[in-house]
């Protein structure tokens, strides 16, 4: 397998913690979005990351990846499938999913890794430049409400879907991963989300993400400590 993804990108950052959950290696292509590859634009015409090349068959998009690898190889892993089986569970992960991709994504973590990290790859006239205060203040203010709902999942719940790990936690713990490195995430806000956070980190399927650094800017002190 072949998986095109973007540095600090939270949704390739999750169809990696997936991948590695399931045990699946793939060589990574680092693939800049803003640059319009022609190449690329063949494997996914909307020209976002990631993208799962499959022997012949390219997946596009976290959420369809998810559901692929699920499909393919969740009946072949037990009891450590990220998909429940009953359908009011599965709802229920698809949901979260969906609220990490789409809405914290939309809210708070596009804004904070465009603005502190991206921009520093791009040139003008790609939208590159000084990144904007106003938007990466926006965002902090937005985490904080995200936090606590996350924080009252993990109060409720042994993992933020239900009793078992599954694509909801990877998809919440990819996008904050991204803005912890940053220092970005009130962790004080809710003890209960700072915990399931240590928790999740603390899996083998999360070295390689926090193995990674920026040159130039380097992580907050609290993003590889397990114990944070």
């Amino acid at each position: 397998m072949q998986l095109y993804h973007q540095f600090f990108c939270p949704h390739s950052r999750f169809v990696r913690l997936v991948l590695a959950e399931y045990g699946i290696e793939a060589a990574l292509t680092e693939e800049h979005e803003w640059k319009r590859r022609p190449e690329f634009l063949a494997l996914n015409p909307a020209g976002t990351v990631p993208v799962l090349v499959d022997e012949t068959l390219a997946v596009p998009g976290a959420s369809v990846i998810a559901e692929y690898l699920d499909e393919s190889y969740g009946s072949q892993v037990a009891d450590k499938r990220l998909m429940p089986a009953a359908s009011n569970e599965r709802v229920e992960v698809r949901r979260l999913m969906t609220w990490f991709n789409s809405k914290f994504f939309n809210d708070v973590s596009e804004h904070i890794a465009r603005e502190k990290i991206w921009k520093r790859y791009m040139r003008p006239g790609e939208g590159g430049g000084p990144p904007d205060s106003f938007v990466i203040r926006a965002a902090r203010a937005n985490i904080a409400e995200h936090l606590r709902y996350l924080g009252w999942l993990a109060k409720t719940r042994k993992w933020i879907a239900g009793e078992k790990l599954t694509y909801a936690d990877l998809a919440a713990a990819a996008h904050l991963s991204t803005c912890d490195y940053l220092g970005d995430v009130p962790w004080s806000e809710d003890e209960n989300a700072k915990n399931w956070y240590a928790k999740i980190k603390s899996r083998p399927s999360f070295r390689a993400l926090l193995s990674e650094t920026i040159p130039g800017l380097p992580p907050a002190a609290s993003y590889t400590n397990l114990d944070f």
